[in-house]
């Protein structure tokens, strides 16, 4: 450690005049050399370069702690004061241009202390620019503080040499207002790390070892610098403190951005603007963050958007997800939300994805005690209506969509697929399950495209389910069966039941008979498809190898939703127990374990769905023939036969309803504005794939008939 003898930063403290942020000693003066690029070389400022510089209106408090590379050009350095140790790369009297935005090279009427500033640099009037590390062809411009503290966290939830408190620490107080479920934030934290620290409360070795893993990917060493990748364009902002910036970032008139990381990088490029105010978060790559938004205490996974006044208080916003003109708190939400309405809440609940909330909804924020005490639980393709107003505690299977209304009770939806409404005129609660396949298959089968097709994420750890058939939602269908079968059904299919609200009144069941024969056919049609996938992956070309080496399936399992991933239960079960033994040392380990399970999920769901199928069928696969695989074949063919023509037929009655038409005076008008339902990209997409579908089966049912 010789380095530190040597250098003229051991004589500086923290009572120097005007450099209240400069290193104490060796320790920070390490870490920064950590931090440098390897591959600069500096040289000390000669006797010509120190007179040009001060020739041009520029002060230091010691000329000799100011390193430059051999291609620096004094003349482009005016009107600046230096302090500390400062580093400068290559200048040349050129321009840079981004988005009509213009700046020469140089550092012009700015203040600067202890900063390595890289090539060809454009700043100026930076009023503070303290403890930065910036990388190249960086541009600069109108900001009043840019500066880094000695105990900069840039987001993450631990705790600095001499931090013994832990109300020190930075939490995140997700699906709780009390905290009760808090998470400890760090960059690269997944939506499946915080279901994981959110759920499994009463585990408390677990959560120790959360922590534990978390405290391993961090020096605790106090003094880490705040970095500005290469190519990064930030203008005309107010105050940016102890916040780490990747590449090709772009911040424009921000108010105020403290304790951040924001991830960015050339292929994935994120995006901060006007009006924004933003602490004690982590934003991940591609992002879009403008117009007013106001985040405190927050992650926002990679490609996902914040704008026009959205506020973000202690949640988690997963990959691929807009929020707009809202509130959200304490909430943990997975990948693929939409919240882009004015006056959308939401509050102290899990959002498991796939969702959407629409204008006026009011999700948690009716208390039915004097404490913050609620929480809700939507599944996958949660979409309440507008104006809905829902009560803690609530839960809803997957896919429920909730009909315009004030819900006055806790709800305990568990039928998926339901379409949930609230009667006044009878004062009664209504259900009709399996609503989406009956009568919206085009929005059905479209978000599922929708999802996988807007994926931007290019590091793919978790493998996201977008389907709205998988082994989730089959587990609810098949109990959604069992439950419906007991039911006494009158002769309008219909029957009343308790159970699904906090209240005295009724809940009327609807078409009963009718989505207890829906949910059994989509779980043939979905062990059909598993079926095909699994006879193309083996590039199986006769049955007699289908039969021998078709996977025998055992017993069905459970399986859990972790941050959109779908993973069998036993297997979380076995991840928390190495976790806690210690055989997992590492956050990087549990999302290892993620992309193995990522890998092993289409083999997982063709055992669970035959699972799945056996059971709704009442047959043993040891004694299947192959007039029982011919059936499945033509059941499956013929429900996506079904399936694309009600995707059709849910479209065109956007064309055909008087009510929907009565705005156009004609038609050529209609089509004009909506476009031509044979021109309908995703209609036309499904249809050939129903054709490659039905080319598949009868080529195998030839096989058969040999």
């Amino acid at each position: 450690m010789n380095v530190f003898h040597k250098s003229p930063l051991t004589r500086l403290g923290y009572d120097f005049i005007e450099s209240q942020y400069l290193p104490k000693g060796k320790d920070e003066y390490y870490l920064r050399l950590q931090q440098l690029p390897r591959n600069k070389k500096y040289q000390k400022l000669t006797s010509e370069q120190i007179s040009i510089l001060v020739a041009n209106n520029n002060q230091s408090d010691n000329w000799k702690m100011i390193d430059v590379s051999a291609g620096f050009d004094p003349s482009l350095v005016k009107n600046c004061r230096f302090f500390g140790w400062v580093t400068m790369g290559d200048l040349q009297p050129v321009y840079h241009e981004f988005h009509n935005f213009k700046m020469p090279e140089g550092i012009y009427n700015s203040t600067i202390i202890s900063c390595d500033i890289g090539h060809h640099a454009c700043i100026d009037n930076v009023q503070y620019l303290s403890h930065y590390i910036i990388g190249n062809e960086v541009m600069i411009a109108n900001v009043n503080e840019l500066a880094t503290t000695d105990k900069a966290k840039f987001g993450n939830g631990i705790l600095k040499a001499g931090e013994t408190n832990e109300k020190q620490r930075m939490v995140i107080e997700v699906c709780n207002e009390n905290g009760g479920r808090n998470i400890i934030p760090f960059d690269g934290m997944l939506a499946g790390d915080a279901y994981l620290w959110s759920k499994y409360r009463d585990d408390e070795k677990l959560l120790q070892q959360f922590s534990v893993l978390t405290e391993r990917k961090f020096n605790s060493s106090r003094g880490f610098y705040g970095s500005i990748g290469d190519r990064t364009v930030i203008k005309n902002c107010r105050i940016i403190k102890d916040t780490k910036i990747g590449e090709d970032a772009y911040i424009k008139g921000a108010n105020k951005l403290k304790n951040l990381t924001i991830n960015s990088d050339a292929q994935r490029k994120s995006q901060i603007g006007e009006g924004c105010e933003l602490v004690n978060g982590i934003i991940g790559y591609g992002c879009r963050i403008f117009y007013g938004v106001k985040a405190v205490r927050f992650i926002v996974a990679s490609h996902s958007q914040l704008k026009y006044g959205a506020r973000l208080i202690n949640s988690y916003l997963g990959n691929n997800s807009t929020i707009s003109c809202c509130e959200v708190l304490n909430s943990l939400i997975f990948p693929a939300h939409e919240q882009h309405h004015n006056n959308s809440f939401l509050c102290a609940s899990m959002i498991m994805g796939q969702s959407n909330l629409a204008a006026g909804a009011t999700i948690g924020s009716n208390h039915n005690s004097r404490g913050a005490d609620g929480e809700i639980v939507a599944g996958r393709g949660f979409w309440p209506g507008l104006c809905v107003s829902l009560k803690h505690n609530s839960k809803f299977a997957s896919f429920t969509i909730m009909a315009k209304g004030d819900y006055p009770s806790e709800l305990n939806i568990h039928l998926p697929f339901s379409l949930v409404s609230n009667d006044v005129t009878h004062d009664r609660l209504v259900l009709m399950p399996a609503y989406w396949m009956m009568y919206n298959m085009y929005a059905l089968a479209r978000n599922a495209w929708k999802y996988t097709d807007r994926d931007q994420r290019t590091q793919k750890t978790q493998r996201i389910e977008n389907h709205y058939l998988a082994p989730d939602t089959v587990n609810e269908m098949i109990a959604a069966i069992h439950f419906l079968s007991k039911l006494d059904v009158n002769e309008k299919d219909e029957a009343i039941v308790s159970g699904f609200e906090n209240s005295k009144r009724p809940t009327l069941i609807t078409k009963v008979r009718k989505s207890k024969a829906m949910f059994e056919n989509m779980i043939r049609y979905h062990a059909g498809m598993c079926l095909l996938a699994w006879i193309n992956e083996n590039q199986i070309k006769d049955i007699q190898t289908v039969l021998e080496n078709l996977p025998r399936p055992s017993k069905r399992t459970e399986w859990l939703n972790l941050g959109g991933q779908l993973m069998r239960a036993d297997r979380v079960e076995k991840l928390k127990t190495s976790i806690k033994s210690n055989s997992i040392k590492s956050w990087d380990q549990i999302h290892a374990f993620y992309q193995k399970e990522g890998d092993r999920y289409p083999a997982d769901k063709l055992q669970h769905a035959l699972s799945a199928l056996a059971e709704t069928d009442g047959i043993k696969f040891k004694d299947m023939t192959s007039d029982y695989f011919q059936f499945i074949l033509k059941h499956t063919l013929d429900t996506a036969q079904w399936i694309k023509d009600e995707i059709r037929y849910s479209r065109s009655k956007d064309y055909e309803n008087e009510f929907r038409k009565m705005v156009y005076d004609n038609e050529e008008e209609m089509i004009a504005v909506l476009g031509s339902i044979e021109n309908n990209s995703f209609i036309i997409g499904q249809e050939k794939e129903y054709l490659k579908l039905k080319k598949q089966i009868h080529s195998i049912l030839r096989q058969l008939k040999k």
